[in-house]
């Protein structure tokens, strides 16, 4: 407690960094923040992630806080032996090299609509279970020394706890371990034989704690909440209410929603997910999306401000321009292996303007799929609420609620996976059946254009001829 409020920290372990975020118990009100760096890369020891943690929780950042949670990144594949010691460098989420072995498992359990009964979700690359599939057959002897399985945010959670001498047992929450592709959000259970199909014997997995529920204490009395992934963490600090779809343009582009019920979709595009609060999070993922703009604007050799100026000066369309960013390969649509592709280019659209555009238009339109899929199973959008670095972009604001054909509302910058991971270490210390009501401020709304429709659902279904073309989905 400090000056008489209680603070608790979230913290954010991201691909590219830790986040820490404390804020104040009762009003969400944030009260100090700080970050250090993760190594590039789709590969890393968690060591590092530990390293990250202590250099941004040093200076007193943590002083005064009652309880911590933590948001980490979905998916990655952390391998311990009976010793609790890392086996190999973790797999994250955007490491492609599993692609095979998910067409292969999706095959073994009898196709989509088998793995869609059993989890909820079409295992794709970025799944831990192809992660383990691919250990298997790649790296048998490191296979074998496997004990234990957990994700990013089980594994940091963990380390605090055993650093500050109150660890009893690897625990994970449903958020995150909805994405491993072998937990399902509707039954609430492990599914043991998919871990065995994967690997060939079944290890040990961390327990699913209840939302609220705690992992542990340290020794100095600091509660450790459950944690959750990075997507159900921004869920949570947003405070979505029904007929909010959010959509994140950071390193990936996510577009999910908050829903009573499971969503089920043959089609792989909507994972099944579980939120952090005991609900669910049906959501669709792309790998591309505010890096799109960053190699625009590399191509172009300007900068961010630039490249947004450019776009808004283009006509919708860019004169016939279309871009598919699939710069990183690609995991909605399922293409690991493709790259990206420019097609409509003339001797007449070539111009700077053009290309701006052709680039905010494409890496939108991977989204559009998203939130039209979410449509498809009958999901309110009443509004879409935008997030991530590229939700900064000017030419974004602009171009989103047109191609969304939703109201966009921007909410004030702020670290969200970081909050909702503090707002779920509130909850965890209040005891409360339901989270503390903080409310994220919303910076900019912004409305559809009249009379904009046809234009940009023209963009819209230009981005699919492409795409059909090019790769026939």
């Amino acid at each position: 407690m400090t000056d008489g409020r209680t603070l608790v920290a979230g913290v954010d372990s991201s691909t590219q960094s830790s986040k820490v975020v404390v804020c104040d118990a009762d009003t969400g009100e944030v009260v100090r923040t700080s970050r250090a760096p993760h190594p590039d890369g789709t590969e890393v020891h968690p060591d590092r992630w530990w390293d990250a943690y202590v250099e941004a929780t040093g200076d007193g950042v943590l002083d005064g806080v009652a309880a911590l949670a933590v948001g980490g990144q979905q998916h990655g594949m952390v391998t311990l032996d009976e010793d609790d010691v890392v086996v190999r460098e973790a797999l994250l989420w955007n490491d492609t090299r599993s692609a095979g072995a998910a067409r292969d498992l999706v095959d073994e359990l009898g196709g989509v609509a088998a793995w869609v009964d059993a989890v909820g979700s079409v295992p794709v690359a970025s799944f831990t279970v192809t992660k383990l599939r691919w250990l298997a057959e790649h790296e048998p002897d490191a296979a074998r020394r496997v004990a234990r399985v957990v994700l990013p945010h089980d594994w940091l959670t963990g380390r605090i706890l055993k650093e500050g001498k109150g660890f009893e047992r690897w625990s994970t929450d449903r958020g995150d371990a909805s994405g491993t592709g072998y937990w399902s959000a509707s039954t609430n259970d492990y599914r043991l034989d998919l871990l065995e199909l994967s690997l060939g014997r079944v290890l040990e997995v961390p327990e699913v704690l209840s939302p609220a529920a705690a992992a542990g204490r340290t020794a100095g009395g600091v509660l450790v909440a459950a944690g959750t992934g990075d997507n159900m963490g921004a869920a949570l600090g947003l405070t979505t209410t029904p007929g909010d779809v959010v959509v994140s343009l950071g390193t990936s582009g996510t577009v999910f929603t908050r829903s009573e019920t499971p969503i089920r979709d043959e089609s792989g595009a909507v994972a099944g997910f579980a939120d952090a609060t005991g609900h669910h999070l049906p959501l669709m993922c792309t790998l591309n999306a505010a890096r799109v703009l960053g190699a625009a604007s590399a191509l172009l050799g300007v900068d961010l401000a630039e490249l947004d100026r450019l776009a808004l000066q283009a006509r919708p369309g860019a004169d016939g321009l279309t871009l598919l960013p699939y710069l990183d390969g690609e995991r909605t649509p399922d293409l690991p292996d493709a790259t990206g592709t420019l097609g409509g280019l003339t001797r007449a659209n070539a111009t700077p303007e053009n290309l701006a555009r052709a680039a905010v238009e494409g890496m939108l339109c991977n989204l559009v799929a998203g939130v039209d899929a979410l449509r498809d199973h009958g999901v309110r959008v009443d509004r879409v609420l935008l997030i991530g670095g590229a939700s900064a972009s000017r030419a974004v604001r602009e171009l989103a609620p047109g191609l969304f054909r939703a109201p966009v509302a921007v909410p004030a910058p702020g670290e969200y996976v970081g909050i909702g991971a503090a707002r779920q270490a509130a909850w965890a210390l209040s005891g409360a059946a339901e989270p503390p009501t903080w409310q994220a401020g919303i910076e900019a709304e912004h409305e559809v254009v009249p009379g904009s429709e046809q234009e940009q659902a023209s963009v819209v279904a230009r981005y699919r001829d492409l795409l059909a073309r090019t790769h026939g989905r």
